[in-house]
Protein backbone atom coordinates (compact mmCIF):
# COMPACT_ATOMS: atom_id res chain seq x y z
CA UNK A 1 0.00 0.00 0.00
CA UNK A 2 1.31 3.02 -1.01
CA UNK A 3 0.87 6.41 1.41
CA UNK A 4 -1.80 9.05 1.21
CA UNK A 5 -0.66 12.19 0.76
CA UNK A 6 -2.68 15.33 0.01
CA UNK A 7 -1.59 18.55 -2.02
CA UNK A 8 -3.92 20.64 0.42
CA UNK A 9 -5.67 20.37 3.16
CA UNK A 10 -7.98 17.12 3.90
CA UNK A 11 -11.80 17.54 4.23
CA UNK A 12 -12.55 14.04 4.73
CA UNK A 13 -12.54 12.68 8.51
CA UNK A 14 -11.01 9.35 9.08
CA UNK A 15 -11.90 7.03 11.81
CA UNK A 16 -9.69 3.79 13.00
CA UNK A 17 -11.83 1.37 15.09
CA UNK A 18 -10.92 -2.14 15.90
CA UNK A 19 -12.79 -5.28 16.40
CA UNK A 20 -12.80 -8.93 17.01
CA UNK A 21 -16.18 -9.80 15.10
CA UNK A 22 -16.65 -13.83 14.40
CA UNK A 23 -17.04 -15.07 10.93
CA UNK A 24 -20.92 -15.76 9.45
CA UNK A 25 -21.31 -17.08 5.96
CA UNK A 26 -22.40 -15.24 2.47
CA UNK A 27 -24.08 -17.39 0.57
CA UNK A 28 -24.50 -14.97 -2.79
CA UNK A 29 -28.12 -14.10 -3.14
CA UNK A 30 -28.98 -11.56 -5.21
CA UNK A 31 -28.17 -7.67 -5.43
CA UNK A 32 -31.49 -6.63 -4.44
CA UNK A 33 -31.43 -9.15 -1.77
CA UNK A 34 -27.94 -7.10 -0.16
CA UNK A 35 -29.82 -3.76 0.44
CA UNK A 36 -31.18 -2.57 3.79
CA UNK A 37 -31.77 1.12 5.16
CA UNK A 38 -30.44 0.93 7.96
CA UNK A 39 -26.95 2.30 8.62
CA UNK A 40 -24.88 -1.68 8.71
CA UNK A 41 -20.80 -1.97 8.68
CA UNK A 42 -20.99 -3.92 4.87
CA UNK A 43 -21.56 -0.85 1.72
CA UNK A 44 -23.11 -2.26 -1.50
CA UNK A 45 -20.90 0.26 -4.10
CA UNK A 46 -22.53 0.81 -7.55
CA UNK A 47 -20.03 1.88 -10.05
CA UNK A 48 -21.67 4.08 -12.83
CA UNK A 49 -20.34 5.50 -15.45
CA UNK A 50 -17.21 3.46 -15.74
CA UNK A 51 -14.46 4.55 -18.29
CA UNK A 52 -11.35 2.63 -16.59
CA UNK A 53 -11.13 -0.72 -14.63
CA UNK A 54 -12.12 -0.63 -10.77
CA UNK A 55 -9.84 -2.97 -8.83
CA UNK A 56 -10.20 -4.63 -5.04
CA UNK A 57 -6.82 -2.21 -4.37
CA UNK A 58 -8.29 0.90 -5.66
CA UNK A 59 -11.66 0.39 -3.66
CA UNK A 60 -9.63 -0.24 -0.76
CA UNK A 61 -7.30 2.87 -1.60
CA UNK A 62 -10.57 4.97 -1.88
CA UNK A 63 -12.55 3.73 1.37
CA UNK A 64 -9.62 3.02 3.92
CA UNK A 65 -9.68 6.52 4.54
CA UNK A 66 -12.64 6.36 6.28
CA UNK A 67 -12.23 3.68 8.73
CA UNK A 68 -10.33 -0.23 8.80
CA UNK A 69 -11.79 -2.13 5.52
CA UNK A 70 -11.73 -5.96 6.26
CA UNK A 71 -12.99 -7.02 3.15
CA UNK A 72 -13.95 -6.04 -0.63
CA UNK A 73 -16.14 -8.33 -2.64
CA UNK A 74 -16.78 -7.55 -6.50
CA UNK A 75 -18.91 -8.86 -8.74
CA UNK A 76 -20.69 -7.75 -11.94
CA UNK A 77 -24.49 -7.76 -11.89
CA UNK A 78 -27.28 -5.93 -14.74
CA UNK A 79 -26.58 -3.29 -12.66
CA UNK A 80 -23.63 -2.78 -13.42
CA UNK A 81 -20.09 -3.06 -11.32
CA UNK A 82 -20.78 -3.33 -7.95
CA UNK A 83 -18.77 -3.95 -4.64
CA UNK A 84 -19.32 -5.29 -1.18
CA UNK A 85 -17.14 -2.99 1.18
CA UNK A 86 -17.07 -4.51 4.82
CA UNK A 87 -15.40 -1.96 7.86
CA UNK A 88 -14.74 -3.27 11.29
CA UNK A 89 -17.45 -0.97 12.45
CA UNK A 90 -20.99 0.43 11.66
CA UNK A 91 -19.79 3.93 12.33
CA UNK A 92 -16.91 3.94 10.20
CA UNK A 93 -19.03 2.68 7.38
CA UNK A 94 -21.89 5.40 7.84
CA UNK A 95 -18.87 7.98 7.47
CA UNK A 96 -17.74 5.99 4.17
CA UNK A 97 -21.27 6.57 3.10
CA UNK A 98 -22.01 10.30 3.88
CA UNK A 99 -18.32 11.25 2.05
CA UNK A 100 -18.02 9.16 -0.85
CA UNK A 101 -21.74 8.92 -1.73
CA UNK A 102 -22.11 10.94 -5.38
CA UNK A 103 -18.65 11.13 -5.61
CA UNK A 104 -16.21 10.03 -8.54
CA UNK A 105 -13.25 7.79 -8.52
CA UNK A 106 -11.53 9.11 -11.70
CA UNK A 107 -12.52 12.78 -13.03
CA UNK A 108 -16.06 12.57 -14.50
CA UNK A 109 -16.51 9.24 -14.32
CA UNK A 110 -16.53 6.17 -12.28
CA UNK A 111 -19.49 7.76 -10.01
CA UNK A 112 -20.35 6.06 -6.30
CA UNK A 113 -23.67 4.72 -5.47
CA UNK A 114 -23.21 3.77 -2.02
CA UNK A 115 -26.20 1.65 -0.17
CA UNK A 116 -26.28 0.46 3.09
CA UNK A 117 -26.32 -3.72 2.62
CA UNK A 118 -28.32 -6.14 5.01
CA UNK A 119 -25.40 -8.83 4.80
CA UNK A 120 -23.88 -9.59 8.66
CA UNK A 121 -20.64 -10.91 6.85
CA UNK A 122 -18.75 -11.28 3.98
CA UNK A 123 -17.41 -14.54 3.52
CA UNK A 124 -13.66 -14.58 1.45
CA UNK A 125 -12.10 -17.39 0.44
CA UNK A 126 -9.45 -16.18 -2.06
CA UNK A 127 -7.14 -13.11 -2.61
CA UNK A 128 -7.43 -11.65 -5.92
CA UNK A 129 -8.08 -9.43 -8.22
CA UNK A 130 -12.06 -9.60 -7.62
CA UNK A 131 -12.06 -9.93 -3.77
CA UNK A 132 -9.57 -9.48 -1.00
CA UNK A 133 -9.87 -10.48 3.00
CA UNK A 134 -7.57 -7.70 4.72
CA UNK A 135 -7.87 -9.91 7.95
CA UNK A 136 -6.14 -12.76 6.19
CA UNK A 137 -3.17 -12.17 3.76
CA UNK A 138 -2.87 -15.85 3.80
CA UNK A 139 -5.44 -16.98 1.79
CA UNK A 140 -4.92 -18.52 -1.54
CA UNK A 141 -5.37 -16.74 -4.89
CA UNK A 142 -6.94 -19.42 -7.05
CA UNK A 143 -5.01 -17.06 -9.92
CA UNK A 144 -6.61 -18.69 -13.44
CA UNK A 145 -5.51 -17.19 -16.70
CA UNK A 146 -2.59 -14.75 -16.68
CA UNK A 147 -0.35 -13.94 -13.46
CA UNK A 148 -0.31 -10.82 -12.01
CA UNK A 149 2.71 -9.41 -13.44
CA UNK A 150 5.20 -7.20 -11.41
CA UNK A 151 3.86 -3.86 -10.65
CA UNK A 152 0.16 -4.47 -10.70
CA UNK A 153 -1.67 -2.72 -7.91
CA UNK A 154 1.55 -0.73 -7.42
CA UNK A 155 0.43 3.12 -6.67
CA UNK A 156 1.59 5.66 -9.29
CA UNK A 157 0.17 9.46 -10.55
CA UNK A 158 -3.05 10.73 -9.12
CA UNK A 159 -6.83 10.65 -9.06
CA UNK A 160 -9.19 12.96 -7.20
CA UNK A 161 -12.14 12.04 -5.61
CA UNK A 162 -14.61 14.64 -6.90
CA UNK A 163 -18.16 16.45 -5.78
CA UNK A 164 -19.58 19.60 -5.69
CA UNK A 165 -16.09 21.37 -7.79
CA UNK A 166 -13.73 20.22 -4.74
CA UNK A 167 -11.18 16.90 -4.94
CA UNK A 168 -9.34 15.35 -2.37
CA UNK A 169 -6.15 13.31 -3.87
CA UNK A 170 -5.11 10.23 -3.71
CA UNK A 171 -2.42 7.79 -4.64
CA UNK A 172 -3.64 5.97 -7.77
CA UNK A 173 -2.54 2.88 -9.41
CA UNK A 174 -0.20 3.34 -12.74
CA UNK A 175 -2.15 3.25 -15.99
CA UNK A 176 -0.38 0.22 -17.37
CA UNK A 177 -1.36 -1.22 -13.86
CA UNK A 178 -5.19 0.15 -14.15
CA UNK A 179 -5.43 -1.14 -17.53
CA UNK A 180 -3.99 -4.44 -16.52
CA UNK A 181 -7.34 -5.26 -14.72
CA UNK A 182 -8.90 -5.43 -17.93
CA UNK A 183 -6.98 -7.80 -19.07
CA UNK A 184 -7.43 -10.16 -15.94
CA UNK A 185 -4.60 -8.64 -13.26
CA UNK A 186 -1.66 -8.77 -15.79
CA UNK A 187 -0.65 -7.02 -18.98
CA UNK A 188 -0.33 -9.59 -22.02
CA UNK A 189 3.14 -11.20 -22.28
CA UNK A 190 5.26 -8.47 -24.29
CA UNK A 191 3.38 -5.61 -23.45
CA UNK A 192 5.46 -3.42 -20.72
CA UNK A 193 3.01 -0.59 -20.03
CA UNK A 194 5.64 1.60 -19.98
CA UNK A 195 5.97 2.81 -23.42
CA UNK A 196 5.34 6.57 -23.81
CA UNK A 197 5.99 6.56 -28.13
CA UNK A 198 2.57 7.35 -29.42
CA UNK A 199 3.09 7.04 -33.27
CA UNK A 200 3.41 3.98 -35.21
CA UNK A 201 5.28 3.14 -38.61
CA UNK A 202 3.14 0.74 -40.83
CA UNK A 203 4.99 -1.06 -43.59
CA UNK A 204 4.57 -3.47 -46.58
CA UNK A 205 0.63 -2.37 -46.82
CA UNK A 206 -0.84 -3.08 -50.27
CA UNK A 207 -1.39 0.58 -51.91
CA UNK A 208 -3.53 -0.17 -54.02
CA UNK A 209 -6.20 -0.93 -51.38
CA UNK A 210 -5.37 0.67 -48.15
CA UNK A 211 -6.47 4.12 -47.39
CA UNK A 212 -6.30 6.02 -44.16
CA UNK A 213 -10.38 5.43 -43.36
CA UNK A 214 -9.15 1.42 -43.83
CA UNK A 215 -6.06 2.21 -41.26
CA UNK A 216 -8.33 4.16 -38.76
CA UNK A 217 -10.82 1.13 -38.72
CA UNK A 218 -8.25 -1.78 -37.84
CA UNK A 219 -5.72 0.50 -35.52
CA UNK A 220 -8.54 1.92 -33.23
CA UNK A 221 -9.22 -1.60 -32.12
CA UNK A 222 -6.49 -0.93 -30.10
CA UNK A 223 -7.05 2.98 -28.83
CA UNK A 224 -8.09 6.27 -30.02
CA UNK A 225 -6.62 7.64 -33.37
CA UNK A 226 -5.05 11.24 -33.08
CA UNK A 227 -4.07 11.63 -36.92
CA UNK A 228 -2.96 8.88 -39.67
CA UNK A 229 -0.29 10.15 -42.65
CA UNK A 230 0.06 7.95 -45.76
CA UNK A 231 3.76 8.59 -46.95
CA UNK A 232 3.64 9.72 -50.55
CA UNK A 233 7.39 8.94 -51.53
CA UNK A 234 6.70 5.10 -49.99
CA UNK A 235 2.91 3.88 -51.05
CA UNK A 236 3.37 1.13 -48.73
CA UNK A 237 4.27 2.97 -45.52
CA UNK A 238 2.04 4.88 -43.04
CA UNK A 239 2.51 7.25 -39.97
CA UNK A 240 -0.44 6.45 -37.08
CA UNK A 241 -0.43 8.43 -34.11
CA UNK A 242 -2.26 6.85 -30.95
CA UNK A 243 -3.85 8.42 -28.29
CA UNK A 244 -0.60 7.20 -25.74
CA UNK A 245 2.03 5.09 -25.50
CA UNK A 246 0.01 2.33 -23.70
CA UNK A 247 -2.62 2.38 -27.19
CA UNK A 248 0.85 2.43 -29.52
CA UNK A 249 2.27 -0.40 -27.94
CA UNK A 250 -1.03 -2.62 -27.75
CA UNK A 251 -1.24 -1.43 -31.66
CA UNK A 252 2.42 -3.18 -32.22
CA UNK A 253 2.50 -5.65 -30.17
CA UNK A 254 -1.15 -6.91 -31.33
CA UNK A 255 -0.91 -6.53 -35.47
CA UNK A 256 2.63 -7.42 -35.68
CA UNK A 257 2.82 -9.74 -38.67
CA UNK A 258 -1.05 -9.26 -39.26
CA UNK A 259 -1.70 -10.18 -43.04
CA UNK A 260 -3.99 -7.54 -44.64
CA UNK A 261 -5.26 -7.29 -48.76
CA UNK A 262 -2.64 -10.11 -49.52
CA UNK A 263 0.41 -8.27 -47.26
CA UNK A 264 2.07 -9.20 -43.82
CA UNK A 265 2.17 -6.40 -42.06
CA UNK A 266 5.29 -4.35 -40.58
CA UNK A 267 4.27 -2.54 -37.40
CA UNK A 268 6.86 -0.76 -35.36
CA UNK A 269 7.58 2.36 -33.30
CA UNK A 270 8.20 5.39 -35.21
CA UNK A 271 11.05 7.78 -34.59
CA UNK A 272 8.98 10.80 -34.58
CA UNK A 273 6.86 11.47 -31.20
CA UNK A 274 4.07 13.00 -33.43
CA UNK A 275 2.54 13.90 -36.77
CA UNK A 276 2.84 17.11 -37.76
CA UNK A 277 -0.73 18.34 -39.06
CA UNK A 278 -0.58 19.24 -42.82
CA UNK A 279 -1.81 19.04 -46.20
CA UNK A 280 -1.49 14.86 -46.40
CA UNK A 281 -2.50 14.11 -42.88
CA UNK A 282 -6.10 12.90 -42.12
CA UNK A 283 -7.32 13.68 -38.30
CA UNK A 284 -9.54 11.68 -36.43
CA UNK A 285 -8.63 13.09 -32.79
CA UNK A 286 -12.43 14.59 -32.47
CA UNK A 287 -13.82 11.53 -34.11
CA UNK A 288 -16.57 9.74 -32.33
CA UNK A 289 -15.94 6.70 -34.21
CA UNK A 290 -12.75 7.22 -31.98
CA UNK A 291 -13.40 3.24 -29.32
CA UNK A 292 -12.05 4.87 -26.37
CA UNK A 293 -13.83 7.60 -25.51
CA UNK A 294 -16.49 5.32 -23.77
CA UNK A 295 -16.36 2.09 -22.30
CA UNK A 296 -12.46 2.48 -22.30
CA UNK A 297 -12.56 -0.48 -19.58
CA UNK A 298 -14.40 -2.79 -21.66
CA UNK A 299 -12.44 -2.08 -25.01
CA UNK A 300 -9.34 -2.82 -23.70
CA UNK A 301 -10.73 -6.12 -21.84
CA UNK A 302 -11.53 -7.30 -25.80
CA UNK A 303 -8.16 -6.27 -27.27
CA UNK A 304 -6.92 -9.54 -29.46
CA UNK A 305 -4.53 -10.42 -32.79
CA UNK A 306 -7.02 -10.67 -35.59
CA UNK A 307 -8.95 -13.90 -35.64
CA UNK A 308 -11.39 -15.58 -37.44
CA UNK A 309 -14.55 -14.08 -36.51
CA UNK A 310 -15.57 -10.87 -36.21
CA UNK A 311 -18.35 -9.01 -33.54
CA UNK A 312 -21.18 -7.06 -34.90
CA UNK A 313 -23.14 -4.82 -32.79
CA UNK A 314 -25.39 -1.60 -33.00
CA UNK A 315 -27.48 -3.93 -36.00
CA UNK A 316 -30.86 -2.56 -36.86
CA UNK A 317 -33.55 -5.07 -34.58
CA UNK A 318 -35.29 -6.28 -38.08
CA UNK A 319 -31.96 -7.47 -39.01
CA UNK A 320 -31.65 -11.07 -40.53
CA UNK A 321 -28.78 -13.32 -40.75
CA UNK A 322 -28.90 -12.90 -44.82
CA UNK A 323 -28.34 -9.57 -44.65
CA UNK A 324 -25.34 -9.65 -42.66
CA UNK A 325 -23.87 -12.43 -45.12
CA UNK A 326 -24.98 -10.49 -48.24
CA UNK A 327 -22.80 -7.40 -46.55
CA UNK A 328 -19.77 -9.04 -45.59
CA UNK A 329 -19.30 -11.99 -48.01
CA UNK A 330 -17.62 -10.24 -50.49
CA UNK A 331 -14.53 -10.31 -48.04
CA UNK A 332 -14.45 -14.22 -48.05
CA UNK A 333 -15.90 -17.42 -46.83
CA UNK A 334 -18.22 -17.53 -44.31
CA UNK A 335 -18.08 -20.93 -42.26
CA UNK A 336 -20.83 -20.01 -39.72
CA UNK A 337 -23.31 -16.96 -37.97
CA UNK A 338 -25.05 -16.77 -35.22
CA UNK A 339 -27.30 -13.49 -34.77
CA UNK A 340 -28.62 -13.04 -31.32
CA UNK A 341 -29.71 -10.20 -28.98
CA UNK A 342 -28.38 -9.06 -25.38
CA UNK A 343 -29.65 -6.25 -23.47
CA UNK A 344 -32.36 -5.80 -26.25
CA UNK A 345 -29.91 -4.94 -28.75
CA UNK A 346 -29.17 -6.96 -32.00
CA UNK A 347 -25.67 -8.44 -32.54
CA UNK A 348 -23.88 -10.71 -34.50
CA UNK A 349 -21.23 -13.45 -34.73
CA UNK A 350 -19.76 -14.26 -37.76
CA UNK A 351 -16.84 -17.28 -38.37
CA UNK A 352 -14.46 -16.51 -41.59
CA UNK A 353 -12.49 -18.57 -42.83
CA UNK A 354 -8.91 -17.08 -41.92
CA UNK A 355 -7.94 -14.09 -39.98
CA UNK A 356 -7.07 -12.08 -43.39
CA UNK A 357 -10.29 -12.67 -44.96
CA UNK A 358 -11.98 -11.42 -41.19
CA UNK A 359 -9.51 -8.54 -41.09
CA UNK A 360 -10.55 -7.29 -44.15
CA UNK A 361 -14.26 -7.29 -43.66
CA UNK A 362 -13.61 -5.02 -40.27
CA UNK A 363 -11.66 -2.72 -42.21
CA UNK A 364 -14.17 -2.39 -45.19
CA UNK A 365 -17.37 -2.62 -43.06
CA UNK A 366 -16.76 -1.34 -39.84
CA UNK A 367 -18.50 1.96 -39.76
CA UNK A 368 -20.69 1.28 -42.48
CA UNK A 369 -24.33 1.48 -42.51
CA UNK A 370 -26.68 -1.68 -42.92
CA UNK A 371 -30.13 -1.02 -43.47
CA UNK A 372 -29.94 2.36 -41.78
CA UNK A 373 -27.69 1.58 -38.99
CA UNK A 374 -24.02 2.52 -38.79
CA UNK A 375 -22.59 -1.22 -37.56
CA UNK A 376 -19.41 -1.53 -35.30
CA UNK A 377 -17.12 -4.24 -35.65
CA UNK A 378 -14.35 -6.02 -33.63
CA UNK A 379 -12.71 -9.19 -33.18
CA UNK A 380 -14.42 -11.97 -31.41
CA UNK A 381 -11.47 -14.27 -29.47
CA UNK A 382 -14.28 -17.11 -29.26
CA UNK A 383 -12.67 -20.02 -30.69
CA UNK A 384 -16.47 -21.42 -32.12
CA UNK A 385 -19.97 -20.02 -32.43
Amino acid sequence: MVDCYFPGSLILCTFLIYSLRSLLTLCCPAVGDFLDTQPNRILLVTIHHMLYPITVDVLHQVFSPHGFVEKVVTFQKSAGFQALIQYQSRQSAVVARTALQGRNIYDGCCQLDIQFSNLDELQVNFNNERSRDFTNPNLPTEQKGRSPQPGYGDAGGMYALQASGRGVAFPQMANAAAIAAAFGGGLPPGISGTNDRCTVLVSNLNPDRIDEDKLFNLFSIYGNIVRIKLLRNKPDHALIQMGDGFQAELAVHFLKGAMLFGKRLEVNFSKHPNITQGAETHEYVNSNLNRFNRNAAKNYRYCCSPTKMIHLSTLPQEITEEEIISHLEEHGTITNTKLFEMNGKKQALIMFETEEQATEALVCKHATSLSGSIIRISFSQLQSI
